[in-house]
């Protein structure tokens, strides 16, 4: 956290430097060839990085694309005892800071030449889905989202949009501001998620989809993060969900991008 604030210091990122700052720490799981294939960028939930993403990851290179998998954490410094009590109760890194990870990221793999730029999906896990809607929804003035220049990143390449049960609780200040960028959109929500009711992530939906998003739904029977291989507080892993959860997300790629 220390090494954080010393770098906040010294001025607000641009796209390159946070990019610069990220890609060390990214995991790239794909075919092993140089051709330019689509791609899915992976951005874990406030807990940070575990094992369900991989998995997700390895669906996406068996449905020939590339995943790129995000982690916000490790360019920062920050441990998980430290995520769990600051940026998972609220207190820092919301989900308009962490905005600015997404459009560098963005920017950064669609200039690798491994990479059809033009056939990207964004898939957020919580606060990483959070994040997503922010940078959907906000203006990209200069000096917002955590970055200098936020308006300097194209947004036509990306064509979809997976957000499992995304955090859009009494933080998610811009829940319903409509989107500037409409690409299609699989939402999951989960039945007995402790952080909002089915009710509100309908409504959202909802408001997505009156922006012009082609919007899919599904109602998950389980926990919040029912993915994740452990159980924690009133989160409960669920092995079979989980499976679903996975084909269905192979399923949305090879929607978006059928040849790959």
């Amino acid at each position: 956290m220390f090494a954080f604030k010393l770098r906040r210091k010294r001025g607000m990122d641009d796209l390159k430097r946070r990019w610069a700052r990220l890609e060390p720490h990214m995991t790239v799981v794909g075919p092993d060839d140089a051709l330019p294939r689509p791609a899915v960028l992976l951005f874990h939930g406030c807990g940070g990085l575990r094992d369900h993403l991989p998995r997700y990851a390895e669906v996406a290179r068996a449905a020939g694309w590339r995943a790129f998998i995000v982690d916000s954490y490790g360019p920062r410094g920050w441990g998980r005892a430290f995520t769990l009590t600051a940026v998972c109760t609220g207190l820092s890194f919301r989900g308009y800071e962490r905005a600015g990870d997404v459009l560098a990221t963005i920017q950064g793999v669609s200039a690798r030449p491994d990479v059809d730029k033009t056939q990207l999906v964004l898939g957020g896990w919580s606060h990483g889905g959070w994040s997503i809607m922010e940078m959907m929804s906000a203006d990209r003035a200069p000096n917002t989202l955590g970055v200098s220049n936020p308006g300097d990143v194209d947004l036509s390449g990306v064509k979809a949009v997976w957000l499992m049960y995304p955090y859009i609780g009494p933080f998610a200040f811009n829940r319903m501001k409509p989107w500037r960028h409409c690409p299609k959109v699989l939402a999951v929500t989960c039945k007995s998620d402790h952080l909002t009711t089915v009710r509100n992530a309908d409504r959202v939906n909802a408001m997505i989809r009156n922006c012009g998003s082609e919007v899919e739904s599904w109602v998950a029977v389980g926990t919040h993060a029912f993915d994740e291989p452990t159980s924690n507080g009133p989160m409960r892993h669920d092995p079979e969900l989980t499976l679903e959860a996975l084909r269905r997300f192979g399923a949305f790629l090879t929607d978006v991008a059928p040849h790959a």
